[in-house]
């Protein structure tokens, strides 16, 4: 189907409406950044990239479908963000007024019937986990715009890392990834910069005023549409001696490891699987213990994750879901984010100007080595 913003926004609404039938629920209501991105085909309800909850909530009903927001945001957001054919509910933006007005309209739009919601308050009932799990698997107008997302991404990092120098801290690093994914139209989740003397003690923690030395490490997560793209990459502004294949012993070890975990994600798989199969892998590396020690990612989309990997997550890997997973050894990590499509991962985050070797039929990462 060649997918269209209305085609798609219909789409999720007559999905909406099959869970209102389903739990004989009046209204549903959708309370946070990433669910009102899912529902209006990637439009942002919040200025403010670290908040839950936005200025701006999509409220469905049986025969309606309302954009619940208030007087300050209604107009940027109606010429800037939101399109399709919505109902507007505008309230004046100063409290108590706004909210007592928005909850009375919420109650009277659900005509008495329970009020389902991704952040439920008082008197509304919380969407139920069966009925979230369903936004994994991505459609393909989804996919599309996922696709530029990890692009531009990839683009940013390999900018700020080529740019780098030893004597730069590491949040100069942070602040020039910052400003590529900016100057690209993506939004930082977060963007972590590690240089030789912090990443073996900390691996994955926020940037300090360290120089990077000898080594650079850089991971991030951006996003634009709602959907959320993380990768890492790493620069040695000295050469070290390369393995006999071609390729540093630090690439070869997490790659391997990688690979393990990749080969795991399968359609009909439990995310359990892949979660187990690193903790395989990080045992025979001669780390036994890591998983226990670091987050190691899971599913991704409208959330970085949306589901991580544990030891008993039993979801089911879909088509169409997103996964990304950080795999890290006490000198190496890697990370990028894939489409599970066609019995294939697809890369969404590569670079096609990085180096890059092939591990089981998938081009990774290779360390960047430049003086």
């Amino acid at each position: 189907m060649n997918w269209n913003v209305e085609l798609e926004i219909a789409h999720k609404l007559a999905q909406m409406r099959g869970w209102l039938e389903q739990e004989r629920a009046g209204a549903l209501r959708l309370r946070g950044v990433d669910w009102f991105a899912w529902a209006t085909a990637g439009a942002s309800g919040s200025a403010c990239q670290t908040a839950e909850c936005g200025c701006a909530e999509v409220l469905v009903t049986r025969d309606a479908a309302y954009i619940l927001t208030d007087a300050a945001e209604a107009q940027r957001l109606r010429h800037e963000e939101v399109r399709g054919s919505w109902t507007w509910q505008v309230t004046p933006w100063m409290q108590p007024r706004m909210a007592e007005l928005r909850e009375h309209f919420v109650q009277h739009a659900a005509g008495g019937r329970p009020v389902l919601c991704d952040r439920p308050g008082l008197h509304e009932r919380s969407l139920p986990v069966v009925l979230r799990e369903e936004r994994l698997p991505l459609l393909a107008s989804e996919q599309v715009r996922y696709r530029e997302v990890g692009r531009l991404a990839a683009a940013a990092a390999s900018e700020a890392l080529r740019a780098a120098r030893p004597d730069w801290s590491e949040q100069e690093l942070a602040g020039a990834c910052a400003r590529a994914l900016w100057s690209r139209g993506l939004h930082a989740v977060y963007v972590l910069a590690a240089g030789a003397e912090r990443f073996v003690r900390y691996r994955r923690a926020p940037p300090a005023a360290s120089p990077l030395g000898e080594r650079a490490v850089l991971a991030l997560c951006a996003q634009r549409f709602g959907l959320c793209a993380s990768l890492s990459r790493q620069r040695r502004f000295r050469p070290v001696h390369p393995a006999r294949d071609g390729i540093g012993e630090a690439d070869a070890a997490i790659l391997a490891l990688e690979a393990v975990a990749l080969d795991a994600c399968e359609v009909g798989h439990a995310l359990s699987m892949v979660y187990h199969a690193l903790d395989s892998a990080y045992a025979y590396a001669g780390q036994p213990d890591t998983v226990h020690e670091y987050r190691q990612g899971g599913i991704a989309g409208y959330r970085s994750p949306e589901v991580a990997a544990g030891a008993h997550t039993e979801i089911t890997l879909k088509e169409g879901m997103a996964l990304a997973f950080h795999p890290t050894l006490p000198d190496s990590m890697v990370e990028d984010t894939f489409l599970l499509s066609g019995g294939h991962l697809h890369n969404l985050t590569c670079d096609p100007d990085w180096p890059a070797t092939s591990v089981q039929g998938r081009l990774r990462p290779l360390t960047l080595e430049l003086p």
